[in-house]
Parts: C-alpha cells; sequence; structure tokens
C-alpha cells in the first residue's frame, strides 16, 4: 500500500474527481412516487474530505449508493473521475471507489477469514497468492489489525475489529476514493473514536479523497474539509466546516448544530428549535421542503423552493440566518 506524503484537503485540481450534478432518485412505491433525492449537486476534489450530514432518512445512503454505482439516478449524472459512473467497468469503478458500510458484521463473508476477506479484490485482478498476502499484511498493519487475527472469521471478531477489515478491504485495492456510510454507527460509543482516528490517519497518509456520511455533524467536525447539509433528498447548505459550524446560513443546520454541540463562547450560534415532524418524501410541502419545521418561516417559503446561492459557502434559504425577515 503506498502512502503519501500530501496531506489530504490541502491542494485541489480544477476538475472534481467526484460530483453530482442535478442528481434525482425517485422510487415506485404502493403509496406513489418515493422521492429519495431531489436535484442534488455536489463536488469534490482530489484530497478533499466531505461530510454529508442530516437526519436519517433524507437520502445521505440513497446519494451514496449512486456515488458508488450501486444504483442510477432519476435524472441528472454523476461523474467519477470526469467520467459517468456507469461508464466505468465493474474493475475499473473497484479501483477508483470504494464503500465502507455502516454495519461491518452484515457486509463481510461470515465463511471467510479476515485475510480471505482483505485479499478478496486482489484476486480478481489476478494477483499471485504472494503478492496477495504481502499486500494483506501491509494493509492490516496500516489500519492497526494484529497479524493473528487474520485468520479470524467475522463471527470471531469485535465489532471494532470488523469494520478495521472492512476498511482494510476498501483500502488495498488502493482506490482513489473512500465512501464511508455511518462508519461507526453500529459501533460501542467507545470504539468510535478509535475508528474516525483512524480513518483521519489514513485519509492523510494515503492522500485519499473521502466522503463521510452521518447523521451527527459532531462526529464529522473534526475530521472533514467541507459540510454539506441535507434536509429531505436536498442539499440545503454546504460550505467549509468551520464556515458551517460555526455561521451556518441555514435555520435547519442551526437546530441540528444546536442540537449536538455544546455552547461555545463567542460563536452565538442562534437558538432554533428543531420541532414537528421530519416530513414523508411520499409528499413533500410545497416551497422549502423545510419551512413547516421552522420558526423562521414566511408565506414565501410555502410558495417558492430556494434555490442554491452564495459561494463558497452556499445554501438554499429565503431568509438566510444573517437576514432578518421583517
Amino acid at each position: 500500500m503506498k502512502r503519501h506524503g500530501a496531506v489530504a484537503g490541502e491542494s485541489h485540481e480544477a476538475t472534481p474527481l467526484l460530483r453530482a450534478s442535478a442528481v434525482t432518485r425517485h422510487y415506485k412505491v404502493a403509496g406513489g412516487t418515493l422521492q429519495a433525492l431531489r436535484g442534488v449537486d455536489l463536488d469534490v476534489y482530489k484530497g478533499q474530505t466531505l461530510g454529508l450530514v442530516g437526519e436519517s432518512g433524507c437520502g445521505k445512503s440513497t446519494l451514496a449508493k449512486l456515488l458508488l454505482g450501486m444504483e442510477t439516478p432519476t435524472s441528472g449524472t454523476v461523474l467519477v473521475g470526469g467520467r459517468p459512473v456507469a461508464d466505468h467497468g465493474r474493475l475499473e469503478r473497484a479501483r477508483l471507489i470504494q464503500p465502507v458500510f455502516q454495519d461491518p458484521y452484515s457486509s463481510l463473508n461470515p465463511r471467510m477469514t479476515a485475510a480471505a476477506i482483505i485479499g478478496a479484490t486482489l484476486e480478481v485482478r489476478g494477483e499471485r497468492a504472494a503478492a496477495r498476502a504481502r499486500k494483506v499484511a501491509d494493509i492490516a498493519d496500516a489500519v492497526g489489525l494484529p497479524p493473528h487475527l487474520l485468520n479470524a472469521y467475522p463471527g470471531q471478531l469485535s465489532g471494532g475489529q470488523r469494520q478495521r477489515v472492512a476498511i482494510a478491504r476498501a483500502l488495498v485495492g488502493e482506490p482513489e476514493i473512500l465512501v464511508c456510510d455511518e462508519p461507526t454507527s453500529a459501533l460501542d460509543v467507545s470504539v468510535q473514536s478509535q475508528i474516525l482516528n483512524l480513518l483521519s490517519g489514513l485519509r492523510r497518509d494515503f492522500n485519499l479523497t473521502m466522503v463521510l456520511i452521518s447523521h451527527n455533524l459532531a462526529v464529522v467536525h473534526h475530521l472533514v474539509d467541507r459540510v454539506a447539509v441535507m434536509y429531505l433528498g436536498a442539499v440545503v447548505e454546504e460550505g467549509a466546516t468551520d464556515d458551517v459550524f460555526n455561521a451556518p446560513r441555514h435555520p435547519y443546520t442551526a437546530a441540528l448544530l444546536g442540537s449536538v454541540l455544546p455552547p461555545t463562547p463567542g460563536i452565538g450560534l442562534p437558538d432554533i428549535p428543531l420541532s414537528g415532524e421530519f416530513p414523508s418524501p411520499l409528499q413533500p410541502p410545497s416551497g422549502c421542503a423545510f419551512h413547516p419545521r421552522c420558526p423562521r418561516a414566511k408565506d414565501a417559503c410555502a410558495r417558492e423552493a430556494p434555490r442554491m446561492a452564495g459561494a463558497p459557502h452556499r445554501h438554499a434559504c429565503h431568509f438566510p440566518l444573517e437576514e432578518i425577515p421583517s
């Protein structure tokens, strides 16, 4: 496994390594059409880490599947390395982008040893057994998995050890992009920080481009360069991590921050209560999807959906928090 000296997020190329443009994803269900994603635009540049956050059901995991090529958009495009993700063959796509899923146990074959799981990608590529063994040992060491556990089966490993196996499996083929979908939520609290610290070190050591998905802003705060906040299938705010955390523009972002972060002197986050039920993606509200729960909502919010505005700190709000509605 190659280690790189460059620090993740240090410099960006002109073309995004990962891009979602006007992406929608709809599902036909018994009650009608479920609008899981509604016009998502995102760019992730080489060496950058993007945090994708929002409540459960907002479309984060659906977007992850589209970025990975596991599903296709209803409309819009997903580009990986400048090409539509569907244009990459399975092996080529695996060299570019790899997932780390929420539940390491369900994503690992219980009949295979840790070494076999990690080395499976290399075997498919036709690498010889001796070369595979060396690479498996190297990446196991990089993720902090002791050598004696390489012969263990998933059922013999702890949750944290299983997630290290899953991370090693994703990285052994040296992909450029890692998509981590709630990588710590199925783990004990005592183990979560270990895995987050591991991911932070790996992205630096291997100059990874990463998308980190979480329902908890506190999880991504110290790990990502940029944050995109999703609500009911759409991105409502996106910007540099410090900008979003210290000066949120969208009321929903402020409400999320207020629910998970302790008060910080000098920041003075607005007190935005988050009340009401999360709307159904089968029947999204008119106008701004957040307006039924927003204490700042005006008539315009129910009539017209706001467009994303501002750069590089973008938001979709008719009355962003710097402005007080009259």
